[in-house]
């Protein structure tokens, strides 16, 4: 698919190396440091990656009353046993939801970046599917970081929310999440880079099952830092160094990258 490269070059240029460098120089931690009775995306999990010396990769789903939640699926049942959807609650009756039978609530995107307060680098995941309304809650996390001046950028699989944050806050860097999902066909190559064009990211997050992949390499050669997801293994920490600029990790895979 070299062919597409001009296409690629007009569509998506690429950042200034600047901009996206520190990117590449951190490992981070998946939802934070969490197992062993720590809980995904909390604010144990966070302070464990701080004290590990490790960037932070966590989720954002939104309230009833539209805040930035730290929490990764968009039903309540399987990190806290209360049934329920995410959007259903307020911000303030989620925040006294504990998670998996701990003493950790489900945090504010506001609470996390006070525990952070620029020691590492941040990345945020906001979650999205078909026919989402994304347009508020990409409103919530920009109004949510002014001012915040640590490490930080956006990402999603969906590359509306990539190209909105590119249109309305371009200060922010923001990257494409992709998985091939075991499409190398040409349709699938074909999707892949329309998002691409679509999203115009400052860099991409890949999922580890997929690398190597000819798409991930040619972007990596045009200039786009190639992050990836979700390293829990040795061997998936050396294809990561292999064909990656960073890995997200967690499990087995944070002592497999040092």
């Amino acid at each position: 698919m070299s062919l597409l490269r001009p296409i690629d070059n007009w569509r998506a240029p690429v950042p200034q190396p600047s901009r996206i460098a520190w990117l590449g120089e951190w490992s981070y931690a998946h939802r934070g440091l969490h197992g062993g009775g720590v809980p995904e995306n909390s604010g144990a999990a966070f302070s464990g990656a701080i004290a590990r010396g490790m960037g932070i990769e966590c989720d954002i789903q939104r309230s009833s009353d539209g805040k930035a939640m730290v929490f990764h699926d968009w039903e309540l049942d399987r990190l806290t046993g209360v049934n329920g959807k995410v959007a259903d609650w307020t911000a303030q009756n989620l925040c006294n939801v504990t998670l998996e039978d701990s003493d950790e609530f489900i945090p504010l995107l506001s609470d996390m970046l006070r525990l952070i307060d620029s020691r590492v680098p941040l990345l945020i995941e906001i979650k999205s599917k078909r026919d989402y309304k994304y347009r508020p809650i990409c409103l919530e996390v920009r109004r949510v970081l002014e001012g915040y001046r640590g490490q930080v950028a956006v990402m999603s699989f969906d590359p509306r929310i990539c190209r909105w944050f590119g249109d309305h806050a371009p200060h922010v860097v923001r990257g494409l999440v992709v998985t091939e999902d075991g499409s190398r066909t040409l349709s699938g190559r074909m999707r892949r880079h329309m998002a691409l064009w679509h999203g115009k990211p400052d860099f991409l997050a890949y999922d580890i099952r997929d690398l190597p992949s000819g798409f991930a390499a040619g972007q990596r050669k045009r200039g786009l830092p190639v992050l990836t997801w979700t390293v829990r293994s040795r061997e998936l920490a050396e294809r990561a160094a292999a064909h990656a600029d960073a890995p997200i990790a967690e499990g087995p895979g944070i002592e497999s990258i040092g």
